[in-house]
C-alpha cells in the first residue's frame, strides 16, 4: 500500500512474468528490491522481444541494438508483439518511468547491461553455438551478464562489500552455470521447438545432426555427450563457492544460492540419465522445498554441493569418454566443500530469523501450489 501506482504496476508484471524470481526479489532488503525488479524487467521486455519470432530480423536486431536508449524515451512502448509477456512491451512507459526514478548509479548498472545484453542477442540470432568457447559467450550474454549485473547493484547498495560487483569472472560463472544447466536439460523441449543451444564442438562427436541425438538407436551415444557437458558445467561450481562465501546479507545470499542449489541437484538428476532425452527431468517437489529452506549459509550450500557431486560420481561409468574429467572435477568440488575448508564462511545467520524470512517469502509467494513450476524454472535464466 506504501507503494506508488507505477510501483504497484511494476511489481504485479513481475509475479505475472516470474512464478520463481518473484519472492525472493520482494524478499530482497531496501532499496535494491526495487532495482532488481525493475532490472528483472526490462530484461523480461528485451527478451520478449528476442523471443518474438513474429518481428522480422531487420526490425529485430536494431530494436535489440537500441533497447538500452527506450529507457530514457518517457512514450516509447511496442503493442505488436505476440509473446506471453508483451505486457511487458506494452506499458513499457511505466517501468521506463520507475526505472528513470532510482538513484542514477543503479540506472547506469542496468542500463549498460541492457545494451551488452541486446547486442549479444542480436549476434546470436542468425548463428548457431559451434564451439565451446562460443557457448560460453552465448551464455555470456543472456545470463553471464545478469549475473554481473546483479553483483554491480548488490554493492551498489551496499548490503555487500565492493568486490562483489568487481570480480566480474566470478559473477559471470554465476550466471553460466544456471545457463548451462537450463540448457542441458532442456535438450528435448529445445528441439522439438526447433531450437539448438548444445556445442556443435562436442554434440558433433557423438553424432551426425544433434536431433539424432533423441533416436532410440543412439541413446548410449547421447548420453555420453549429455555426460560430458554436466562435467563442462561443474567447472563452475568453485566459482560459485568463492562468489557466495563473500555475500553478507541474509536476503541477497538468499537470492543467489537458491537457484543455485536446484541447478546442482538438476544436474545430479540428468547426469547419465537417458529421460533427458525421452521427457523432462526434474527435481521432486519435496526435495525443492528442503533445498529452499537449507541453502541459507554458505556451509550449508557446501554441504548440499557436495551431496549432489557425490551423487554423481556414483554413476561414473568407467567407460565414459569423459569419465576422468567428471573425477576431477567432483573431486575439486569435494575439497573446497569440506567443513573448515579453505572457504569455510566468517557470516553466521540466525536460523529464527531465516525460518521466518523464508515462511513470510513462501506465504506471499504461495509457494506451496506452485513450487513444482518454480523449481523447474529456478535455473531457466531465459527468464533472466
Amino acid at each position: 500500500d506504501s507503494l506508488g501506482p507505477g510501483l504497484r504496476a511494476c511489481y504485479r508484471y513481475l509475479n505475472q512474468t516470474s512464478r520463481s524470481f518473484a519472492a525472493v526479489i520482494q524478499a530482497l532488503d531496501g532499496e535494491l528490491r526495487h532495482a532488481v525488479c525493475i532490472f528483472y524487467l526490462v530484461l523480461r521486455a528485451l527478451d520478449t522481444v528476442e523471443d518474438d519470432m513474429s518481428i522480422s530480423l531487420d526490425v529485430k536486431v536494431p530494436m535489440l541494438h537500441e533497447f538500452h536508449s527506450y529507457l530514457y524515451q518517457p512514450e516509447w512502448k511496442y503493442m505488436e508483439s505476440k509473446e506471453k509477456d508483451r505486457q511487458v512491451l506494452e506499458d513499457f512507459p511505466t517501468i521506463s518511468s520507475e526505472f528513470r526514478s532510482l538513484s542514477k548509479v543503479y540506472q547506469d548498472v542496468i542500463s549498460d547491461i541492457c545494451h551488452k545484453m541486446g547486442v549479444g542477442m542480436a549476434e546470436f540470432l542468425e548463428k548457431k553455438v559451434d564451439s565451446q568457447n562460443e557457448w560460453d559467450k552465448y551464455c555470456h550474454y543472456v545470463a553471464g551478464l545478469v549475473g554481473i549485473g546483479l553483483s554491480r547493484l548488490f554493492s551498489a547498495s551496499e548490503l555487500e562489500d565492493p568486490i562483489v560487483g568487481q570480480d566480474t569472472d566470478l559473477a559471470n560463472s554465476m550466471g553460466l552455470f544456471l545457463q548451462k544447466t537450463n540448457i542441458i536439460r532442456d535438450y528435448l523441449e529445445d528441439q522439438l521447438e526447433g531450437r539448438e543451444f548444445w556445442p556443435r564442438e562436442v554434440w558433433s562427436r557423438y553424432a551426425k545432426k544433434l536431433s539424432d541425438l533423441a533416436k532410440p538407436e543412439n541413446i548410449d551415444m547421447a548420453v555420453q555427450c549429455l555426460n560430458e557437458l554436466i562435467t563442462n558445467a561443474l567447472h563452475h561450481v568453485p566459482d560459485v563457492l568463492t562468489y557466495l562465501s563473500r555475500l553478507k546479507n541474509q536476503s541477497v545470499f538468499n537470492f543467489c544460492a537458491i537457484p543455485q542449489v536446484m541447478a546442482i541437484a538438476t544436474l545430479a538428476a540428468c547426469y547419465n540419465n537417458k529421460q533427458v532425452f525421452r521427457g523432462v527431468v526434474k527435481i521432486r517437489k519435496g526435495q525443492a522445498v528442503t533445498l529452499m529452506m537449507d541453502a541459507t549459509n554458505i556451509q550449508a550450500v557446501k554441504t548440499i554441493m557436495y551431496q549432489y557431486v557425490e551423487e554423481i560420481y556414483q554413476k561414473i561409468p568407467s567407460a565414459d569418454p569423459s569419465c576422468h574429467k567428471t573425477q576431477q572435477i567432483v573431486a575439486s568440488i569435494r575439497a573446497q566443500s569440506l567443513p573448515h575448508g579453505p572457504m569455510a564462511s566468517r557470516h553466521h545467520y540466525s536460523p529464527i530469523y531465516v525460518s521466518c524470512a523464508m515462511l513470510l517469502a513462501a506465504l506471499s509467494w504461495q509457494y506451496l501450489s506452485t513450487v513444482s513450476k518454480a523449481a523447474e524454472d529456478l535455473v531457466q535464466t531465459g527468464e533472466n
